[in-house]
C-alpha cells in the first residue's frame, strides 16, 4: 500500500497534517478547510449556545469543553471567534486560589497539574495571551516531584503523592511543548529544565516499564489509541519527546521495536484501544487500520529512524 496515498485519502486534517509533516509542504488552505468540512466541522457544528459542548468545562467524558478543545488542537484547527471566547471565559472563571484551572473552583480551592497541563497544550496553540497564562505557569512550577514528573495528586490534600504518574507528566511535557515551542517567555528558562526532568523521569522508564523491576507498568500503556485523552501510552511519549527536539536515546529501543511490531499486513496501524466514556462520535473504529495512528507513527519513524522511515513510504 502506498501510505501516503491512503493519508491523503483520509479527513481533512489528516490531509494537512500529511502534506507538512511527512511531504514538507504547507498546505495552508487545507488547514483553513478543517473548520468546514469533517472532523473539524462535526465539533464545531456540536457547541452549544454558550460556547461549551456536553455538560460544560469538564462535564461528561469526554464530550465536554475540555477534552472537545484537546480534539480540536490536535485537528490542528485553526482558532475562531467562538473557540477564543470559550478559552477566555474559562481562564477569566475556572481559576482556583493557586491560580490553576479546576473545574469547579468554587468546590475545589485548588488545582490539578494534569488538567493545566491539557490546559496549556491546548491555549498556546490557541496563542493566549501570556497575561493569562502567568498563573497557570506559576503554578506548574510548584508542582514536579523530587523524581522529576508530576503526579495531579500532589496538590489533592486528602492523598498527596509521592512518585510521579506517566498520565500526568506525558500531559505536561505537551503542554510545556507547545508554550515553549510557540516563542513564550515568561519563566521559560525554569520551564526548559523542568521539562528535561519530566522527559529524563519518561525514559528512566522506559517509556513504559517499571525502572525497579523492568517489567510492563500497564498493559494499556503499549496499546494504541486515539484520541489519548489524558491517558498515557508509548506513541503518546513519543510524540511529545520528539515535539521536545530531543535526540534518540538508547532507553527508547524496546518502545520503537514495540510500535513496529504492531504495524498490520498492509503496512499500515491499528486503533488497539478506546477509552470508556461518551464520545461525541467515533473517528475510526477499533482493531481496524487507522490513519491517525499511521501519521503519528510514521512522523516519529521519520524523526527518529529516517532510514526506516524511507522504507515504509
Amino acid at each position: 500500500m502506498n501510505l501516503v496515498k491512503w493519508l491523503l485519502e483520509g479527513d481533512i486534517s489528516i490531509q494537512y497534517q500529511t502534506y507538512r509533516d511527512l511531504l514538507g509542504i504547507n498546505k495552508e488552505f487545507l488547514q483553513e478547510r478543517i473548520s468546514t468540512e469533517g472532523f473539524g466541522k462535526k465539533l464545531l457544528d456540536l457547541q452549544q449556545d454558550d460556547g461549551h459542548w456536553g455538560g460544560g468545562y469538564y462535564h461528561y467524558k469526554w464530550i465536554n469543553t475540555h477534552y472537545t478543545l484537546l480534539e480540536l488542537r490536535r485537528l490542528n484547527i485553526k482558532p475562531n471567534k467562538r473557540i477564543m471566547n470559550v478559552i477566555y471565559d474559562i481562564l477569566h472563571n475556572m481559576k482556583t486560589n493557586d491560580g490553576g484551572i479546576m473545574p469547579n473552583p468554587k468546590i475545589w480551592t485548588y488545582s490539578d497539574v494534569c488538567i493545566n497541563g491539557m490546559d496549556l497544550f491546548v491555549m498556546c496553540y490557541f496563542k493566549v495571551n501570556i497575561d493569562e497564562l502567568k498563573s497557570i505557569i506559576d503554578f506548574i512550577i510548584t508542582q514536579p516531584l523530587s523524581d522529576g514528573g508530576f503526579n495531579c495528586l500532589y496538590n489533592y490534600p486528602k492523598y498527596g503523592a509521592k512518585h510521579s504518574s506517566l498520565h500526568s507528566t506525558i500531559s505536561l511535557i505537551e503542554g510545556l511543548n507547545e508554550y515553549i515551542n510557540n516563542g513564550y517567555k515568561y519563566r521559560v528558562k525554569e520551564l526548559i529544565e523542568i521539562r528535561s526532568k519530566a522527559i529524563e523521569f519518561v525514559l528512566v522508564h522506559r517509556l513504559y516499564k517499571s525502572d525497579k523491576t523492568g517489567e510492563v507498568i500497564k498493559k494499556s500503556f503499549t496499546m494504541l489509541s486515539y484520541p489519548p485523552r489524558w491517558k498515557y501510552d508509548i506513541l503518546r511519549a513519543f510524540e511529545a519527546i520528539m515535539n521536545a527536539r530531543i535526540e534518540y536515546d538508547e532507553r527508547m529501543n524496546d518502545a520503537l521495536e514495540l510500535i513496529i511490531q504492531k504495524k498490520r499486513k498492509d503496512g499500515t496501524w491499528p486503533v488497539q484501544n478506546k477509552h470508556q466514556g461518551k464520545v461525541h462520535f467515533d473517528m475510526e473504529p477499533i482493531g481496524k487500520s487507522s490513519r491517525w495512528n499511521t501519521l503519528r507513527i510514521l512522523r516519529v519513524l521519520k524523526y527518529y529512524k529516517p532510514e526506516l522511515y524511507k522504507d515504509m513510504v
